[in-house]
């Protein structure tokens, strides 16, 4: 009987180790990232996921294309590029992005918003609704805004110049009176070098017309959806360009150049 009960109470725990590990395995509380920001700070815009690949890890989220091509929003598992002139387009399966974040998104906390005038603002207002500054989060903004600034960067050639360098010549664009959803994370101080700290954020107009890379925003009315995630993933290209990188020196300064 010993025996018999020995084994039993073995098979039990392998199954319940089994189910403890196919559960976090199919955890949807998992920020998906591909390769790191100062990866791409360095020029690094050669890459080897495809979207189709990518979007097996996430429904929502922001990046960018193969040669520094446009700006990356998903939202409600559809996938969009906004080019140089800030007009969108639906993203091909076939296309590959060199930096890219994504999740599956599902709201922990939903809050009606208002009256906020400005990016900083905003991230000062969405701090406060958050239990702990040490995890990641994904936020999504519907709303009316008075005013979007956004930019999307054109496609570069070879040699790669820093995004740095890129952004100098980005092509801005302005709204007014603008219907549309905020797309993107929040990421914790400690993942500088990997990911942007704090809010990085996308705009896609409602219409799905126009977007772009936020810069600016003052929110008249709307609602923000946070989804807390405590997992993180990240892939790091296999490929000679990125294998050269100098990924030793620290990018705060150069993140807040090219984000702002």
């Amino acid at each position: 009987m010993k025996a018999i009960r020995y084994i039993l109470l073995t098979v039990l725990f392998v199954l319940s180790l089994t189910v403890h590990l196919y559960a976090q395995e199919d955890s949807k509380d998992v920020l998906f990232q591909v390769s790191t920001i100062d990866a791409l700070l360095e020029g690094g815009y050669d890459g080897e996921m495809t979207y189709d690949r990518l979007s097996g890890h996430g429904d929502f989220g922001i990046g960018t294309f193969n040669a520094l091509n446009g700006e990356m929003v998903a939202l409600d598992g559809n996938f969009y590029r906004v080019n140089e002139k800030g007009e969108v387009s639906p993203v091909s399966a076939a296309d590959k992005t060199p930096f890219a974040a994504v999740t599956f998104f599902e709201a922990d906390k939903n809050v009606k918003i208002g009256n906020i005038a400005g990016f900083n603002e905003l991230g000062r207002y969405l701090d406060e609704m958050l239990p702990t500054k040490n995890i990641f989060y994904a936020v999504k903004i519907d709303g009316t805004f008075d005013y979007i600034k956004v930019r999307s960067v054109p496609k570069q050639d070879k040699p790669y110049p820093p995004i740095t360098e890129v952004v100098k010549n980005q092509p801005v664009f302005e709204f007014y009176d603008q219907k549309g959803t905020i797309v993107g994370f929040r990421c914790p101080a400690y993942i500088s070098g990997m990911n942007v700290p704090g809010y990085h954020f996308h705009f896609l107009s409602e219409d799905r017309s126009k977007g772009g890379h936020l810069l600016e925003c003052d929110l008249a009315e709307g609602s923000a959806g946070i989804d807390y995630t405590s997992e993180f993933c990240m892939v790091l290209p296999e490929n000679e360009e990125f294998y050269r990188l100098d990924l030793t020196q620290d990018k705060q300064v150069d993140i807040n150049q090219v984000e702002r």
